[in-house]
């Protein structure tokens, strides 16, 4: 039964695309001090989401490291950019000087294998800090080809983790559990989620202080998110009060098709702020550094997407990660 906000719209015609939504911005027909003194005001640079862009401070060196802010980066559909975005924020925010874990909570192991590691040959992973016998964290941490940047991986053994937690006491916080003794020695935790809003992503969720949103520009990325929503203040409200809507980051952006426009414009009408101002656009260059097992920002560090994503780390420590 489809839910009904305040204002009287369904939770069905609040994600309805309408060809009446555009990307202008409205302009102001008044006119200004600036112009009765005879001085033209300088006009704000209009972004891919149709707003201005907002003014985002450059990264402070810091003096101290910890405790980390941990972020989950949930999306239930899949092919939407989650691991690729987990892996180059990642870098980018090693790069501003943060101290970095990236935590693979995918059984398919795919971001391992995005930063070069043989995950299949592991003999512990993940899975190992969830299920008993736990191992130690530091016994399944690795270090990465990138400075400040480091890894819990997973591989396939992580699919029988859901099934052998069930029977466990406070099984939606064993990935807080296991991440518990590492959090100060780190600034940023980046989780990878799966594809999925099983408990593992609900692990995720139970210890993470905001979540990221990758979303693809298309429509039907557009109305999954309605369930993501409910899924996070469901944890919120049953499992982590401090848990929030970080932000969505917008992928796969063309914006020479009518559609990806469109969907723009309305992600930007229903989540407003919540919509990070960087927009990662379609480029060969996420397949090519895959194959090579490093983030773009190394692989290709002047290429349009390298940029794209330290502009996302400028945003995401200037508005979700705790200052030390």
């Amino acid at each position: 039964m489809p839910t009904t906000r305040q204002d009287g719209v369904s939770g069905d015609d609040q994600f309805r695309l309408d060809d009446q939504y555009r990307l202008e911005v409205p302009t102001n027909t008044g006119v200004d001090e600036t112009e009765k003194a005879g001085q033209t005001a300088p006009k704000a640079e209009i972004g891919p989401t149709g707003r201005p862009y907002r003014a985002v401070p450059v990264p402070t060196p810091l003096e101290r490291h910890g405790p980390a802010t941990v972020i989950a980066v949930c999306n239930q559909k899949g092919g939407v950019g989650k691991t690729t975005s987990t892996i180059n924020l990642g870098a980018a925010l090693a790069e501003y000087g943060r101290r970095v874990l990236l935590v693979d909570l995918d059984p398919q192991g795919a971001l391992s294998a995005g930063l070069g590691v043989p995950h299949h040959e592991l003999d512990e992973t993940v899975y190992n800090l969830l299920v008993p016998p736990h191992a130690a964290t530091d016994d399944v941490l690795m270090r990465t080809r990138v400075d400040g940047l480091d890894l819990l991986p997973s591989n396939i053994d992580l699919s029988a983790a859901e099934i052998q937690l069930v029977t466990e006491v406070g099984r939606e916080q064993a990935l807080g559990r296991a991440l518990h003794p590492v959090l100060d020695r780190y600034d940023v935790v980046l989780i990878d989620c799966q594809p999925s809003l099983g408990l593992l992503t609900v692990n995720a969720l139970a210890c993470s202080d905001t979540v990221l949103i990758p979303m693809e520009c298309e429509y039907f990325s557009l109305r999954g998110l309605a369930l993501l929503n409910d899924t996070i203040e469901k944890v919120h409200d049953r499992l982590n009060p401090r848990l929030d809507v970080g932000g969505i980051l917008v992928t796969m952006f063309d914006a020479r098709t009518l559609h990806s426009r469109e969907v723009m414009a309305r992600v930007v009408e229903v989540f407003g702020e919540k919509v990070y101002d960087t927009v990662v656009s379609r480029t060969v260059r996420f397949p090519e550094t895959s194959v090579a097992g490093e983030p773009i920002t190394s692989w290709a560090p002047k290429s349009a997407g390298a940029e794209a994503y330290r502009a996302l780390a400028r945003e995401v420590i200037a508005r979700n990660v705790k200052q030390a």
